[in-house]
């Protein structure tokens, strides 16, 4: 089996939305804002290749589904589909994906899965041939949305999934597109019911594999959400996702399974360690990628 990191289209957001209650003389050290106190930000995808002897990928960033206002607004900074080129330079078209999965619905991780926006053309899903792999608990909120995040769901996206036929909504550790390859665990404290998918290293072991890639989503978005408190504003519970996101942490750790960062600028994978005060820290950083 080989990785690749994909990027897509890149965005730009407030740091203090980003970093919660951590002030700025503190986050500011980590992501240096421009004059609009904005942070810059990858939407990263995970292809791996062959797996389960399909061809797999973790999430599909925002995309270009954005007609040109709300592309501004959310500062999503290439009119392209960049996702869609980074597959191509990877020797990938979309047509070529078996499984799409997707740790949630929110726009910045789920929106890749359309046709980039034409005025006056109706949203399209891109990846035709391709199972779609969604959480059941986060599908509920998808189809629901709360006042507080409707804003960061697709209106138009779950009607699309459903019409599709190739819908898998999971509910257990394992999907039926993916078998024992991948396990996947839940959070609900960036939003409900977050499907964190793990590539097993070693399924056989008794612990549930080791020497993995665990794909982090929002639960931690880049290396600086790696220190425990740090949380974003956007998430739905900062207390619950501290709590959960230190027992994923531990588990990792202890087994020795890679993170993978969806949103950091400027890494991919790395390892995980501790420092002189105990503290998680990353080790052994990529920046890409490209058919490891």
């Amino acid at each position: 089996m080989k990785l690749w990191s994909i990027l897509g289209n890149t965005q730009r957001l407030d740091g203090g939305a980003m970093f919660g209650n951590a002030p700025r003389a503190l986050w500011e050290q980590w992501a240096v804002p421009d004059e609009h106190n904005r942070i810059e930000l990858a939407c990263r995808a995970l292809l791996a290749s062959p797996l389960q002897g399909r061809t797999v990928l973790f999430e599909t960033g925002i995309g270009a589904f954005f007609d040109p206002r709300m592309r501004e607004r959310y500062g999503v900074q290439e009119p392209q589909h960049v996702l869609i080129d980074s597959l191509r330079t990877a020797g990938f078209e979309h047509e070529d994906i078996d499984v799409v999965v997707l740790s949630h619905l929110h726009f910045d991780h789920a929106g890749g899965l359309l046709a980039p926006w034409v005025e006056g053309r109706a949203p399209e899903l891109l990846f035709p041939n391709a199972t779609y792999v969604v959480g059941a608990a986060h599908w509920q909120r998808a189809l629901s949305p709360h006042a507080r995040d409707r804003a960061s769901f697709i209106p138009e996206l779950p009607a699309l999934l459903q019409a599709s036929g190739r819908l898998e909504v999971v509910e257990g550790e394992h999907s039926k597109a993916l078998g024992r390859s991948v396990r996947f665990s839940f959070s609900d404290g960036h939003t409900p019911g977050l499907m964190l998918a793990e590539i097993v290293g070693d399924p056989d072991l008794p612990d549930g594999g080791s020497g993995g890639v665990a794909f982090c989503a929002d639960l931690i978005p880049g290396r600086s959400w790696v220190h425990v408190p740090i949380t974003m504003g956007y998430d739905r519970n900062a207390e619950l996702l501290i709590d959960e996101k230190k027992q994923f942490l531990e588990d990792k750790l202890a087994r020795k399974v890679q993170l993978f960062f969806t949103h950091d600028p400027d890494v991919a994978l790395a390892g995980l360690g501790r420092d002189e005060r105990g503290r998680f820290v990353t080790v052994h950083e990529q920046r890409e990628l490209t058919g490891a």
